[in-house]
């Protein structure tokens, strides 16, 4: 058994990590884990789980989640390894062996370290507890200040381990080595002195001198920048050693001049020597033919080549038109590059490989007009006579197709008058912070640029023929231009071919993606490239979002998809989204483009995705449900085959929980059609009664053919209770839709069929259903009938929200039939059920404006204005503007008040507004 905190927080066992469930669960036992065998208490926990202000039940929160760990560990022999959470007073301590938590094994392998005399076994050791780390210390906890400073403690323990490993490969003389591992801190960590210091040593040792100048310029402008400073001493000083040259065992590039007639000497322009040619380097491709639109990009790309040395960085998914972009601008801008215009294509997503960077540098050397034999012979020297003679000239470089921000660095030119433009698939945030690269995001292309772009290959009389049709394929080829292109070759190549008769079989979506390639071009090969560069498990995480039934997706939903937890589909997502491949919609929510999802569609996922993530859904919507209206009974009992998602959201009242069904509407109802056409009959029933909160505020939306799928669904899984919930809740729409004798007809058997099944709950609530759609068939005598046979049924079952909805709807009906003093008692009775919990306030309005009612007619007009006034006001104050319009309304009978009309009229007016 083991306990890591060196990347996310978890416990292995020989059977593998065990779930922890919710942060908070996983934040309590970070807090144990760093304290372990000490006793920590519940003040220290409420600090580590809440960044602010805690809840009141916050002990009991923490009680909660110390019962579930327990038995968690209990359910893992964790006794057999010394391991056991025990409780003392109020404080609670992890009693284990020290070497069970990997934070402990680093620090004694570190201490050990540092005690070895000789460097080779120190490295060893070094690498060894490096290799403990499997991401950011306590990466998925609260980021309570407790655990934060924890985390910061951790990883100044890490970086000062880097760093002694790279003094010791220096003590070994590997100084490529200790390059490389400082490196990469470095880049995390930019403004960390002493690891840029060390890596400008470690270069410069192993014969990159003009690698370690760069990386000084590079640090004392990003100080500069963010902080406001100079270097500090140690940095000067090795950036003052790395200048002289003075480090004996530094390589001196076999092609370079002497040292001395280089470090002081100007460049040289190509001009002044022998060595060089004339003539103005161009090494751009032709002009894009058909080149349309892109007016803000094209105006972005401008004004970010106006800084001093600017990196431009172009980023999109594959297919999104970059380099045509670049080469379009590029062509338009020559003239303001009068000492050339370089190009490489660094085929970063290509079948090819990569060029070499020695490659790259000779090809710009040569058209800056460098001799053959004076070409230095290393890439390092290379690149240093590369941003010598770059310095004092007005260049352009364009890094086309580049994979990431190591494979860019070397080639930038660097002269305060040059102009580097990169484009990748990747956003590159480490060439944002190292070089303070400005992002030109591409997007998709408008429809009217769409159509643009086909009219200037097809000509414009064939997209004039028609223009619907035009625009439709645009808009089928989700506006990338390379699916445009394909698609606009196809016709091309059939003259006799129509737009509309493209359309009929892009419509297709089974057939779409073979439509838009064309030989060795088009979107599939465009993405298979880009899935190709992605680290196994985050292409697994692509390949699964193919199997989501919806359009938007949150990290639980990818969790259950991939069966792994939320914090690390949120990992992978990022990196898709940074690969152009997902897009962020909202903070967390992504989705596809269309042709991507159909992409992802066809690659291989795990098997049962799309149960898990249904269940996922099922999950998440009875939290909701119960969150929305606490108390109630769920009418959706979980399936028997249920896959538990390794983490459900939780909600913290009404307003959140609608907020995620409102969110998450449209998604839910297309997996609840996916459960339908995939014959999941126990997941479709489910899923569209666990919709009810959305149908009770918004009814008239068309609920009805949801609905019918569900009751069929229900009907063929020949579960009665479920048919008969279905059937009240269709019959309850269609009522409320006008369409009174359909209700009827669909409710009447709905009794009987609870009453089969033994659920008084549901007999009762179909019964009052039964009577909204009697009642609207003008037969209120029948409608209270069944009303009053409902209130003893959810007596009978001790149902209390049950009995005091048909008490309301009893009230109403009296009512309505004359029965005043009974309709007044029957709303009083109701009222008194105020205890219940989550109680809304929209139940309580209705049952005292029906009081306010009877009371009106039997004479008490006085009492009557009182209750009226609450149920307006209270209805007003919650923002519940049909009860304020109601209760109003009555109260408008009565007075002929402007400011009651002003209310009035106002309701009105926002329930309009909101309608």
């Amino acid at each position: 058994m083991e306990f890591r905190l060196l990347g996310a927080v978890s416990m292995v066992t020989e059977a593998g990590g065990l779930p922890f469930g919710p942060t908070k669960r996983r934040s309590l036992l970070a807090a144990l884990l760093l304290r372990p065998n000490d006793l920590v208490s519940v003040d220290q926990l409420t600090g580590a789980l809440w960044e602010h202000e805690s809840p009141p039940r916050a002990r009991s929160v923490i009680q909660g989640h110390v019962s579930r760990l327990r038995t968690l560990l209990i359910g893992a022999d964790a006794g057999a390894y010394g391991v056991e959470l025990v409780t003392q007073g109020a404080a609670y301590a992890l009693r284990m062996p020290r070497a069970r938590l990997d934070a402990h094994r680093f620090e004694e392998l570190t201490s050990l370290a540092r005690r070895q005399p000789g460097p080779a076994e120190a490295v060893g050791m070094y690498q060894e507890a490096l290799s403990l780390w499997r991401g950011p210390a306590l990466a998925d906890v609260h980021p309570s200040p407790p655990l934060q400073a924890a985390a910061h403690e951790l990883e100044e323990l890490r970086l000062a381990a880097v760093e002694q490993l790279a003094a010791r490969y220096a003590q070994l003389g590997e100084h490529a080595r200790a390059a490389t591992v400082l490196r990469a801190e470095a880049v995390t960590h930019p403004l960390r002195e002493s690891l840029s210091a060390a890596l400008m040593t470690a270069l410069h040792r192993a014969g990159r001198r003009s690698e370690a100048l760069d990386w000084f310029h590079r640090t004392r402008h990003l100080l500069a920048d963010e902080l406001g400073i100079d270097p500090g001493r140690e940095l000067a000083d090795a950036y003052a050693v790395a200048l002289r040259g003075e480090i004996d065992d530094a390589v001196v590039e076999t092609a370079a001049p002497s040292r001395a007639a280089t470090e002081h000497a100007a460049p040289l322009p190509p001009v002044a020597s022998a060595a060089f040619r004339t003539g103005v380097a161009d090494l751009l491709p032709r002009a894009p033919r058909g080149f349309h639109g892109r007016a803000r990009e094209l105006d972005a790309l401008s004004r970010a080549a106006e800084d001093q040395a600017p990196v431009c960085l172009v980023t999109g998914p594959a297919g999104i038109g970059k380099t045509a972009l670049v080469v379009h601008w590029a062509h338009r801008e020559r003239a303001a590059f009068p000492d050339g215009r370089l190009y490489a294509d660094l085929r970063g997503f290509g079948d090819t490989g990569e060029p070499p960077l020695a490659e790259v540098l000779r090809e710009f050397l040569l058209a800056l007009g460098v001799e053959p034999g004076r070409m230095p012979a290393s890439a390092n020297g290379a690149g240093a006579l590369f941003r010598s003679l770059a310095a004092d000239r007005t260049l352009l470089v364009v890094l086309d197709n580049a994979r990431d921000s190591e494979q860019v660095r070397p080639l930038l030119p660097g002269g305060p008058r040059c102009v580097t433009v990169v484009t990748s698939r990747y956003r590159m945030p480490g060439l944002i912070v190292t070089d303070a690269a400005r992002p030109v995001p591409m997007d998709v292309l408008t429809p009217e640029d769409g159509t643009a772009l086909l009219a200037g290959v097809l000509g414009e009389e064939r997209v004039r023929a028609e223009p619907a049709a035009a625009r439709r394929l645009a808009e089928l080829c989700g506006g990338l231009p390379l699916a445009l292109q394909v698609a606009a070759a196809r016709l091309a190549d059939r003259p006799d071919r129509t737009l509309s008769a493209m359309n009929s079989e892009m419509s297709d979506s089974a057939r779409r993606l073979n439509l838009l390639d064309v030989e060795d071009t088009g979107v599939r090969a465009a993405l298979r490239l880009t899935v190709r560069q992605l680290p196994e498990h985050v292409a697994r995480h692509f390949a699964c979002l193919g199997r989501h039934p919806g359009t938007h997706f949150d990290r639980y939903a990818v969790a259950a998809l991939a069966q792994t937890d939320p914090a690390g589909a949120e990992a992978a997502l990022e990196r898709l989204v940074a690969s152009h491949l997902v897009t962020e919609t909202a903070p967390g929510r992504w989705t596809l483009h269309d042709l991507v999802r159909l992409y992802a569609r066809g690659l291989d996922a795990r098997p049962g995705a799309l149960a898990r993530v249904l269940d996922h859904y099922l999950a998440t919507a009875l939290a909701a449900a119960t969150a929305a209206e606490p108390g109630n009974e769920t009418c959706v009992p979980l399936p028997r085959d249920f896959h538990v998602p390794t983490a459900v959201r939780t909600f913290t009242g009404r307003d959140d929980a609608m907020t995620w069904y409102t969110a998450e509407r449209d998604d839910l109802i297309m997996a609840a059609t996916a459960a339908h056409e995939a014959r999941l009959h126990s997941r479709t029933w489910r899923l569209v009664m666990l919709l009810w909160p959305l149908m009770a505020r918004w009814v008239l939306d068309d609920w009805t053919p949801i609905l019918e799928a569900a009751l069929e669904a229900a009907r063929a899984e020949a579960d009665p209770a479920a048919e008969s919930r279905v059937r009240a809740l269709l019959g309850w729409v269609l009522t409320e839709e006008g369409r009174s004798h359909e209700a009827l007809t669909c409710v009447e058997p709905a009794a009987g069929l609870s009453a089969r099944a033994g659920d008084l709950r549901g007999e009762a609530t179909a019964l009052v259903v039964l009577s909204w759609a009697q009642a609207a068939l003008e037969d209120p005598d029948a409608a209270a009938e069944g009303c009053a046979r409902a209130v003893e049924l959810a007596r009978k079952a001790d149902d209390r929200y049950t009995e005091r909805l048909a008490l309301y709807h009893l009230a109403r009906y009296r009512l309505d039939t004359g029965q005043w003093q009974a309709a007044l008692d029957t709303a009083t009775e109701a009222l008194a059920f105020e205890d219940l919990p989550g109680t809304v306030v929209a139940s309580r309005v209705l049952l005292l404006t029906t009081a306010g009612e009877a009371l009106l007619e039997l004479g008490d007009e006085t009492e009557a204005i009182r209750r009226l006034g609450m149920a307006a006001r209270e209805s007003e104050a919650s923002g519940y503007d049909d009860g304020a319009v109601r209760a109003l309304g009555v109260l408008l009978r009565v007075s002929a008040d402007a400011a009651l009309q002003a209310r009035y009229d106002a309701a009105v007016a926002r329930l309009t507004t909101r309608t």
